[in-house]
């Protein structure tokens, strides 16, 4: 019984290391933007096929494409985990829930991270597939892309939009799997609203926190290249215009929604991106610009849970 318990603790244990190569807690997060594309497009809640489908399309490509992110940046990974670790006073951030980069650090072996990537990057695009080929299509650029992010480290600062392009692909592929001929300003509203909730709420602040880090590897992120002043800009700019973007979506969608979504909307805006980016342009320290990452990982969900709030009210 001791024996076999203790091979069922490093079953589990192994799980959790190659959840935390994929980001898992994160990406269960950043399911909410396809989900919501989805149903601000269809103006109904589509079929329950199309409803499993894709969310077994969206936990699949999130997974294949977070751990894509580590095995392009293994090389880097190992440097950077080499040199030195988060400075004293940094926020824990929700990709670390498990544990930071486990294959830099030798805990799980290239081979296997690249068939779990590859795995989940087979199921993924045949769930897109399935559900339209252009989304296969959609996944695949999105991954090539990411590969393109993360070679661009020491390249440009401007490898932030790329990111910007990799995030609003899941809400974009959502909103073809259930409408081929979307309305062109539908889309254009949906594509900068994640743009700039991507840049100034995820990319730049998380750029922030391992801005020593990047430093040392000399590494061209936005905080090092701009620096903390002009850096502290764009992600207040990028917040406020992403708030106000994700309030308009009321006026978007063909749904009949209550007035309960604008104000659950301003709300989110002003606690999860608002507020944590006034306190980044304040203090422009790593703990606030952790914070700030932190929070507005859930502003896509707390947007949903708005919209199916304001559809039951």
């Amino acid at each position: 019984m001791e024996v076999q318990s203790l091979a069922e603790f490093a079953g589990i244990r192994k799980i959790k290391l190659f959840l935390a190569l994929s980001r898992t807690p994160h990406g269960l997060l950043d399911m909410a933007s396809p989900a919501l594309g989805a149903l601000l497009a269809l103006g109904s809640f589509p079929p329950g096929r199309v409803i499993l489908l894709g969310l077994l399309t969206a936990f699949a490509g999130y997974t294949a494409v977070y751990a894509l992110n580590d095995l392009v940046d293994y090389r880097s990974d190992i440097e950077k985990l080499g040199r030195m670790r988060k400075a004293p006073g940094g926020c824990r951030d929700v990709d670390a829930v498990f544990m930071r980069h486990p294959m830099a650090q030798g805990l799980i072996s290239v081979p296997q991270a690249v068939a779990w990537t590859s795995g989940w990057a087979m199921v993924a695009a045949l769930g897109a597939y399935s559900l339209r080929p252009v989304c296969a299509a959609v996944f695949l650029a999105a991954c090539c892309l990411e590969a393109v992010y993360c070679a661009m480290l020491k390249v440009s600062y401007l490898r932030t939009l790329v990111s910007g392009l990799v995030k609003t692909s899941g809400a974009l592929a959502a909103v073809l799997a259930v409408d081929p001929e979307p309305e062109p300003f539908f889309v254009a509203h949906l594509f900068t609203w994640l743009f700039l909730w991507e840049i100034g709420g995820q990319n730049v602040p998380n750029d922030w926190s391992d801005l020593q880090e990047d430093e040392s590897l000399r590494a061209r992120t936005l905080p090092v290249e701009l620096g903390p002043k002009k850096a502290a800009w764009v992600v207040m700019l990028s917040l406020c215009l992403s708030t106000l973007l994700g309030v308009w979506l009321y006026w978007s969608t063909p749904w009949k929604l209550s007035p309960v979504f604008p104000l659950g909307a301003m709300g989110a805006g002003w606690f999860l991106l608002v507020r944590p980016s006034a306190r980044l342009f304040k203090e422009r320290s790593l703990e606030a610009a952790g914070r700030l990452f932190n929070r507005a990982s859930y502003y896509p969900l707390a947007i949903l849970a708005s919209m199916l709030g304001a559809m039951i009210y």
